[in-house]
């Protein structure tokens, strides 16, 4: 069996490690199973993509497409092409795609083109609003995924709403969650650690990079603003996507307690979820690495995709509106934060589960 592993931006990283883990133990065990790991460049930041790669002990890629930035569409397209000449000269038994950024629904389109099984690791999450491009992207992989592979029940009952066959959906857990787990005893402090002298629950990590929160100059201060005057006197550590720095740098924004910060490698950036006071995001990846180490998280979005993290986890949805965001420190601060728990089978061998699945339906 040959599989073919697509991974474009840092989430994927994330959620390949431990299936390239597992794919090695089986292939160490005596069964014919091989990949080839492709880095489609969607994440160009050759620095932090080869971190990640270093950090999470991930072999380096088979091939690079190296598409770099560009429009959904123009970026998109170039993925298609690449891929799909890839595989005019060397066809896979699978495609296996991970999560929702283009390069997973550019890739699983043309793999179906060519009559390759497609794989979704991840599959089945919704958020209900097509604003999002990684809703269309779910959407569309998952139009095509002959293997749907699920973090949770409701992402399996959600297919299952859309018509997708029982039978070819399986319920294994989160992979981020094996990563999480593997490494957290390697997490490590970041310079700004010591430069600030932090302390565990001492400090504010706040986190933006969603085009509806730091693409308009109103809506990033106004988030800013809110978190910090209402962190009750706590720095405000704020690693900057480098999306997020463009929209910053126009802003006369000027608190003492903000500290503003270059993006972390997973280890570090880790480090500082694992001990922060409060995570304050618009990422749906923290949110379940926050929910597994039990940190409080107000994630500033309208919808999401990660429902249990709210349902079961320490996540609260708070949407985007000034006031709901102080509302929530205010109840952090003064109240106190509910107890989450962790979903069922994000128990760290959700990667191990999906390669046993594929070894039995492919022999």
């Amino acid at each position: 069996m040959n599989i073919d592993i697509i991974a474009g931006a840092r989430p994927n990283f994330i959620k390949i490690a431990p299936i390239i883990d597992a794919i090695k133990s089986k292939k160490a065990d005596g069964y014919e199973i091989n990949y080839r790991l492709i880095h489609t460049g969607q994440h160009y930041d050759k620095n932090m993509s080869l971190q990640f790669f270093e950090e999470l002990n991930i072999p380096k890629p088979d091939l690079n497409f190296e598409v770099g930035s560009g429009s959904q569409a123009s970026q998109t397209a170039a993925i298609m092409i690449s891929y799909e000449n890839l595989l005019k000269t060397e066809k896979p038994d699978l495609c296996l795609v991970v999560g929702d950024v283009n390069s997973t629904m550019a890739c699983a389109i043309v793999a179906k083109k060519a009559q390759v099984k497609v794989i979704h690791v991840e599959a089945g999450i919704r958020s209900g609003d097509l604003a999002m491009p990684e809703e269309i992207n779910r959407i569309v992989t998952d139009s095509l995924t002959d293997y749907y592979f699920t973090t949770t029940k409701t992402a399996s009952e959600n297919l299952i709403k859309e018509g997708i066959n029982e039978s070819n959906i399986y319920f294994v857990g989160n992979v981020m969650i094996d990563t999480l787990n593997k490494f957290m005893s390697s997490f490590k402090p970041p310079k700004v650690w010591a430069d600030l002298n932090l302390q565990e629950k001492s400090y504010v990590l706040l986190t933006m990079h969603r085009p509806s929160n730091v693409d308009a100059e109103n809506s990033l201060k106004a988030i800013i603003d809110t978190v910090c005057e209402n962190s009750n006197g706590l720095p405000v550590v704020f690693p900057v996507h480098p999306r997020t720095l463009k929209t910053l740098n126009q802003l006369n924004i000027n608190y003492d307690r903000l500290y503003t910060i270059p993006p972390l490698g997973y280890l570090e950036f880790n480090y500082l979820t694992k001990y922060a006071k409060v995570v304050i995001t618009d990422s749906g990846g923290i949110t379940e690495e926050t929910t597994v180490m039990g940190v409080p998280c107000i994630t500033v979005r309208n919808s999401t995709e990660r429902p249990e993290t709210v349902t079961i986890g320490t996540n609260e949805l708070v949407g985007t509106k000034s006031e709901r965001i102080k509302l929530y420190l205010n109840k952090l601060f003064n109240e106190g934060w509910k107890e989450g728990k962790i979903p069922e089978k994000w128990d760290g061998k959700s990667a191990k589960r999906i390669v046993d699945i594929l070894i039995s339906n492919m022999s």
